[in-house]
């Protein structure tokens, strides 16, 4: 299994013979099938070990760049949230933007969600427990209006989200709970 996840994603970068320029922020994903969906883990996204050079991004990350993709981590609780996005982590992380400002926690392998731009000011209510979103991959570096700077960013296709008042925030149609 692993090593065809491997062959796959070596066939995948074999393919790529330039990469564009990273979406705008307000393009919408593009409808990607079930089967096109690749899985990527947080623990992926880095090389390892880590060389002198510090933190370098993957080979399995940049090839999933502009793809559809799968993620399982955690929606990072925050003090005040903003319109039409949130993070997600591999581990949970409460945030406190008043007392702390830019000294956050945020892990390195932070994944900037982006909603679709029809809800760009929409706010999503924090949720405890994994969740499962899936959503085109966009990496590079952004910086947004108010200078926070991106390497990771996974924009939702329309209709992703939905709320149900029993279960709190449901992502990707599945709610998972730990």
């Amino acid at each position: 299994m692993r090593l065809a996840r491997c062959a796959a994603l070596l066939a995948l970068a074999a393919t790529l013979t330039a990469r564009a320029a990273p979406a705008a922020p307000d393009t919408p994903a593009p409808a990607a099938s079930t089967a096109e969906v690749s899985e990527l883990r947080f623990s992926q996204f880095f090389k390892s070990p880590i060389g002198p050079a510090g933190l370098e991004l993957s080979d399995a990350l940049l090839a999933a760049d502009g793809r559809p993709v799968r993620l399982v981590g955690y929606m990072v609780a925050q003090e005040q949230a903003r319109p039409g996005r949130f993070w997600l982590t591999p581990r949970p992380v409460r945030m406190s933007e008043h007392a702390d400002g830019e000294a956050d926690d945020l892990p390195a392998a932070t994944v900037t969600v982006l909603l679709d731009p029809a809800q760009r000011e929409r706010l999503v209510a924090h949720r405890d427990g994994l969740v499962l979103l899936t959503g085109t991959l966009s990496v590079g570096r952004v910086e947004d209006e108010t200078g926070r700077v991106s390497w990771i960013r996974l924009r939702l296709p329309p209709g992703a989200l939905e709320t149900d008042a029993t279960a709190g925030l449901r992502l990707d149609g599945a709610g998972h709970r730990h």
